[in-house]
């Protein structure tokens, strides 16, 4: 064997430890002998391609792939490099109730799409981890997007001490870092304006509180916890205050089957239900017309309901949904870009980027609304 270690020949044999034949270990030398080139030649064909002709890269790597070859370990390559390839989505809930959750998974889909050209990939990190491991502290990457959780959360956390550059989606972000938001004030706005113009008077909101059972919650102006929901529910009872309406709130403990069922039918279980009702969400408001249709209510003849995302099940529905649109798309496209100029950032040593920047809404005029019964 040559002095520097290097194998020579065709493939190394490990053996067990009574000298049997295991599996022949094909190695970036292995390749250099087959074709007669240098080693540095064949990395090159692995990691640096404008260094080689185009043929010539083409015959190392069918070379590589008759030996069975599948390219240089992938934690070595990213400890030379000083990068990994991938970028972190920090969950708040398990990877598969993202999944299952429509909004969540058209913001995924968005930002892979926007990232692909970059060679970024995607590893979505659950916040709890298991056996000791918790994937904010223990998972390679060169950024995270933090999708909807605290900037207090503790996997947040783990980030922040990784000294990771770091963009915050749907929640309120740590200082230095960029955020990336939909106006929710104003499309709650938009909505609430809607049904006064219509002359509903007989208000409530139905919005989420994780720290609080579910119920009507004793002021409406302090109803609702998280960012997004915060944020929703202040630009409803703000609008309606300036147009002389007080509206009731039902708070329920989060956007998932079957508490939305549960509560849409506590919420119109009174003598003198609403005559309107403004919903956190798309998946809320189908709860609250199914309610209603229980109760004998037509929507929206006795009840106008209005969701909030403009979600595919808001075209669905029957009838067709009152909505907010967001613009999956452009909140993706304006993520991605957040984190990969806080990456180059980070990487040319310069302070992070800190902008805010804000998707812009509208609202989505469909079936579920209309001027109160006389």
């Amino acid at each position: 064997m040559p002095a520097d270690g290097r194998e020579r020949s065709a493939a190394r044999v490990d053996t067990d430890r009574d000298g049997g034949a295991l599996v022949a270990r094909v190695t970036l030398q292995t390749i250099a002998d087959r074709v007669g080139v240098s080693r540095m030649t064949v990395s090159n064909a692995f990691s640096r391609p404008d260094q080689l002709s185009a043929e010539m890269r083409r015959t190392i790597l069918d070379a590589a792939a008759e030996l069975g070859y599948v390219g240089p370990d992938p934690s070595a390559r990213a400890l030379a490099r000083g990068t990994t390839g991938a970028v972190g989505v920090l969950l708040t809930e398990s990877v598969g109730a993202a999944f299952r959750d429509p909004i969540a998974a058209a913001f995924f889909g968005a930002v892979a799409e926007e990232l692909a050209p970059t060679g970024l990939a995607v590893v979505l990190l659950p916040a709890a981890g298991a056996e000791g491991m918790i994937p904010a502290r223990d998972i390679p990457m060169d950024a995270a997007l933090v999708y909807g959780c605290a900037a207090d959360y503790p996997a947040v956390d783990w980030l922040v001490r990784r000294r990771l550059p770091l963009v915050f989606v749907d929640g309120d972000p740590r200082p230095g870092a960029a955020s990336v938001v939909l106006d929710e004030r104003e499309g709650a706005r938009l909505a609430a304006q809607h049904l006064l113009d219509l002359g509903h008077r007989h208000v409530a909101t139905f919005t989420m509180n994780s720290e609080v059972p579910p119920g009507w919650a004793p002021d409406a102006a302090t109803a609702a916890s998280g960012f997004v929901a915060r944020e929703r529910q202040r630009g409803w009872v703000e609008t309606l205050a300036a147009g002389g309406v007080t509206p009731v709130t039902y708070e329920l403990v989060d956007n998932m089957e079957p508490h939305a069922s549960e509560a849409a039918r506590a919420l119109l279980a009174g003598d003198t239900p609403p005559t309107a009702v403004l919903c956190f969400s798309d998946l809320m408001a189908a709860a609250v017309v199914h309610a209603a249709e229980e109760r004998g209510l037509r929507v929206p003849e006795d009840l106008s309901v209005v969701g909030y995302d403009d979600a595919p099940l808001a075209r669905r529905l029957r009838p067709s949904l009152t909505t907010v649109h967001q613009d999956f798309e452009a909140k993706g496209k304006a993520a991605a870009g957040a984190l990969t100029r806080s990456i180059a950032s980070n990487r040319a040593g310069n302070p992070p980027d800190s902008a805010q920047h804000m998707v812009p809404v509208t609202l989505v005029v469909r079936e579920s609304t209309a001027p109160p019964a006389p």
